[in-house]
């Protein structure tokens, strides 16, 4: 039996909505077309599509054109077989809607959830409470300006996402300089390629910042799904929001608990409940008798707000508020309360009453930003700053936090150094990457009381560890428990390096259809010098450790190799000072994410050479390379077949030749 060959995508989403038979149906039926025109345009595409028993029955090609023809696209124009999948995606998606929801032929688990995907509704006042946020933080963008403001009452925020624009800058705002600006498209007019590169690097970025977009791809910012769109634009304001609630930014905060172990916890919390311990310190001192444990049912009565607000702005205090007996009219006098601290954005009376989860934490969190009424007592303060990591290991915990958080394990990690002392995230995050690995069965899911548990969790991390040959000589499973921070990082880094070598191995095994061996460090350092001097480029790497990468040129040189269209040379410098070397940091970064890499790396690991990121860096830029070229091969592979597959369907295609296969295979 001949060696299954299977068929890759460069975007990950867009390979995840089809199984490799619905892979190689569409390939042999894009190829076909393409064998006998020369090309593929939209124009071929209802004929195409109608054959499909996914279609057939339901709609012809004079339907299926017609649904074409509403989304305005020119028919001419030619698209390679990643367009010719999402129009199928899309094409399927409005037949489905056509259809009332009735489902169609179509196995994969992404069509099986697009005929919920038109019921989902959305939060008018959550639209309406971003649509403000939009307005005011980029009112005066050089590019944006022409499209603001928004009217919150019409759909123009979902037709504006469309280009890519508008996400990328929203995430600058909430984490200045995450993304180089001049990476950004922002023609008045974008082709697909160009509204593609914008999305790739829209998603990218949402993950450097902490946005869970594990389920969400970039056809899905193309068609501006109403509610994936509203998702991540509440992900990015909440991280703007909750930014200052952390120790290094408000070492304040350290006032809310009374010793350093308690100060350990409060670095482990997730922002939102620091903002609730905040909020409770304040009305604890106030006279409030009750405790507030969400931004829900828990405020809105609206005494809580009245109470906080008098405690933060006596010189506004007022005994109106309480008196109010009517919630809505109490709402409607926090509101002109909280107005006298500019402080009234996000919320309406209604939201406070409804108990609007998402915009009652912003208002809280926009209150503690303008007067968080916490003391500057420097005994306090100076030991919250000695609680803080060095400015090293302060951007690994941030790397390794983020690159756990995009690989979609249940645990959220907020803190590294506190959330991986139970054990179980790291339990998590072995078997996502080495799937089998771990004995759930002698795991205790948390919340744990008794510490043997913990121990035992992480005593089998390490075992799991030693197992997959990783460097672990004098650690054992009680110094993750203790929060050995050193060891911590060490074993973090093994487990991503090994991550990043086997999708390497596995893609190039898969390419070469054989097992192949180990991808070893020095092979990814061959394979990036080969590549520049290919490109007939002069800089090279002698290691990971190689001072001259300071300057950017080489990587910016190897992107550019790797796809020459995506480094505009006319914005590089050639990194002979400071200030010209972190401009060509920022923007490797942002290309490399451009590109469809996913990488958590700062500027500043760049310009310090920091091995360990330098190895990620080009690891995630060949990964994308192999990934090109295993879709080309592929591509090869299936033109050779095509004379033999033809228009009647033999081989492959004719046991397949609908898009209505069992799961089983």
């Amino acid at each position: 039996m001949s060696s299954f060959v299977g068929v890759l995508v460069s975007d990950p989403w867009l390979q995840g909505q089809f199984t490799q038979v619905e892979l190689r149906t569409l390939k042999s039926k894009f190829v076909s077309v393409r064998t006998q025109s020369g090309r593929v345009t939209v124009g071929d595409l209802p004929s195409v599509f109608a054959k499909l028993k996914a279609f057939a029955g339901m709609y012809g090609e004079d339907d299926l054109k017609a649904m074409l023809a509403e989304s305005e696209a020119n028919m001419e124009d030619e698209i390679d077989f990643e367009s010719f999948l999402r129009a199928y995606l899309n094409m399927h998606a409005r037949a489905t809607a056509k259809s009332g929801g009735k489902k169609l032929g179509h196995s994969s688990s992404f069509l099986k959830a697009t005929t919920t995907t038109f019921h989902h509704n959305i939060n008018e006042s959550e639209k309406a409470s971003y649509v403000g946020h939009i307005n005011n933080y980029l009112a005066e963008d050089p590019f944006l300006k022409q499209f603001l403001p928004i009217d919150p009452s019409t759909n123009a925020l979902f037709d504006l996402v469309k280009d890519g624009v508008l996400l990328c800058k929203l995430i600058n705002v909430a984490v200045p300089g995450t993304i180089d600006e001049r990476a950004i498209n922002t023609k008045k007019t974008l082709n697909p390629w160009e509204r593609n590169e914008n999305h790739t690097l829209c998603l990218n970025s949402a993950k450097a910042i902490g946005c869970t977009v594990v389920n969400i791809g970039t056809q899905d910012l193309v068609e501006a799904r109403p509610h994936l769109v509203l998702g991540i634009i509440s992900q990015i304001v909440k991280i703007q929001l909750l930014a200052d609630l952390d120790l290094k930014k408000t070492p304040q905060l350290v006032e809310l608990v009374d010793d350093s172990r308690e100060v350990e916890e409060l670095m482990g919390l997730p922002p939102e409940k620091v903002l609730l311990k905040w909020m409770n310190f304040h009305l604890k001192k106030a006279g409030y008798t009750k405790q507030v444990t969400n931004f829900s049912s828990d405020v809105k009565d609206g005494e809580a707000y009245a109470y906080l607000l008098n405690a933060l702005a006596p010189e506004h205090s007022t005994h109106d508020t309480l008196e109010a007996m009517d919630v809505t009219k109490r709402a409607n006098l926090v509101l002109e309360q909280a107005e006298k601290l500019d402080c009234k954005r996000y919320v309406t009376p209604q939201d406070i009453v409804e108990g609007s989860p998402n915009l009652n934490l912003a208002f809280v969190a926009q209150i503690f930003q303008h007067r968080n009424g916490l003391s500057v007592d420097s005994t306090k303060t100076s030991f919250a700053e000695m609680m803080t990591d060095d400015a090293e290991t302060s951007r690994e915990e941030r790397c390794f936090r983020l690159w756990i958080n995009s690989l979609g394990v249940a645990t959220y990690v907020n803190h590294v150094f506190e959330d991986v002392r139970n054990g179980w995230v790291l339990l998590e995050v072995l078997d996502k990457i080495s799937t089998g690995s771990v004995n759930w069965r002698q795991a205790t899911k948390p919340p744990i009381k008794m510490p043997f548990r913990k121990v035992e969790n992480c005593n089998q991390v390490v075992q799991i560890g030693k197992d997959l040959n990783f460097s672990l000589v004098n650690i054992a499973g009680n110094d993750i428990v203790q929060g050995n921070k050193k060891l911590i990082l060490a074993f973090l880094w093994q487990l991503m390096r090994f991550s990043m070598l086997q999708l390497l191995k596995n893609l190039r095994s898969h390419s070469s259809h054989s097992q192949g061996k180990e991808i070893t460090d020095a092979d990814i350092l061959d394979w990036a010098n080969k590549k520049v001097k290919q490109a007939k480029r002069t800089s090279q790497m002698e290691s990971f450790k190689d001072k001259t990468l300071a300057n950017g040129v080489f990587f910016l040189e190897l992107l550019s190799a790797v796809e020459p269209r995506v480094v505009n040379w006319s914005v590089v410098t050639k990194g002979e000072n400071d200030e010209d070397k972190k401009l060509n940091a920022t923007y490797i970064i942002s290309v490399a994410r451009k590109l469809g890499c996913s990488i958590f790396l700062l500027p500043e690991d760049i310009l310090e050479v920091n091995q360990k990121m330098m190895l990620t860096l080009t690891a995630s830029i060949m990964y994308w390379s192999l990934q090109q070229q295993a879709t080309e091969s592929e591509s090869s592979a299936v033109d050779d077949n095509a004379d033999e597959d033809g228009e009647n369907e033999k081989g492959l295609t004719n046991k397949v030749s609908s898009l209505s296969v069992d799961d089983s295979v």
